[in-house]
């Protein structure tokens, strides 16, 4: 059981916790701002939140929740490409290794660095009461979270947790007032320690072929539109996602 994080933040920017060590990642997958296409309003509410946690004037907790391929990751690791002067550190934990969370958060405390903990593909299925540790650390419990730790989550549920029909069976009105039973409760009040929530949607046709666009680097022919289009029906989903595996599986020839 791992009690205490002892590392040298030092010697890298961003990490990844593999389950019983940190691994210091070398080469990040950065991504530019202005690459980012239909996500503007997204975009500015994250920037100005970092922005602000940056210069010690507060941060929000965030939530990006939308459907699989819309830009969410890719918008958290285009902010701290944005800020990566900033004496700012990213920390990667997947869903299964939260309860590390509040040790990381005890070692981040004394540090003189801005830390993002960033939650990639956050969900929990039914039975599942590991959120509960996370609940603790969002809350701040009786000790407060410290001024240089921010939680970023993405995830493909409103709510994070598995939402099942017979959730709202047990749900009643009283006095005019609907009241739902306790697993919806408890599944709202977890996304709702999220103080910031950002939805994320759909990509349009026009937005698709502009992120095609950008990764080709070129207008794009008519033929070009049509195996982009077409590709995107194939996979069932038009999404930032998508266009850069079309762009790939052009470029090696697998699409002719």
């Amino acid at each position: 059981m791992i009690r205490k994080i002892d590392t040298n933040w030092k010697i890298c920017d961003a990490f990844i916790w593999r389950g019983e060590y940190l691994h210091p990642i070398r080469e990040f997958n950065a991504f530019n701002m202005e690459d980012l296409i239909g996500i503007d309003e997204q975009k500015e509410i994250l920037l100005k939140n970092t922005e602000s946690f940056i210069n010690n004037k507060g941060g929000l907790n965030a939530l990006l929740y939308g459907p699989r391929g819309c830009g969410k990751s890719t918008l958290v690791r285009a902010v701290f490409t944005h800020f990566l002067s900033h004496n700012l550190k990213i920390i990667q934990i997947a869903t299964e290794d939260i309860s590390i969370i509040p040790i990381f958060v005890d070692a981040m405390r004394i540090q003189p660095h801005k830390f993002i903990i960033f939650l990639d593909d956050l969900s929990f299925e039914g039975g599942d009461t590991s959120y509960k540790s996370l609940k603790v650390v969002l809350d701040g419990s009786i000790e407060k979270i410290p001024n240089n730790v921010l939680l970023y989550a993405t995830s493909n549920r409103k709510h994070v947790m598995a939402e099942y029909e017979s959730d709202n069976l047990g749900a009643k009105t009283i006095n005019k007032e609907l009241h739902f039973q306790d697993a919806v409760e408890e599944r709202i009040s977890l996304s709702d320690r999220f103080t910031l929530s950002i939805p994320f949607y759909k990509t349009n046709v026009d937005e698709y072929l502009q992120i095609v666009k950008m990764y080709f680097q070129q207008d794009l022919s008519e033929e070009l539109k049509t195996k982009a289009l077409s590709y995107a029906t194939q996979k069932g989903q038009r999404s930032g996602r998508v266009a850069l595996d079309f762009f790939r599986s052009m470029r090696i020839g697998l699409i002719k």
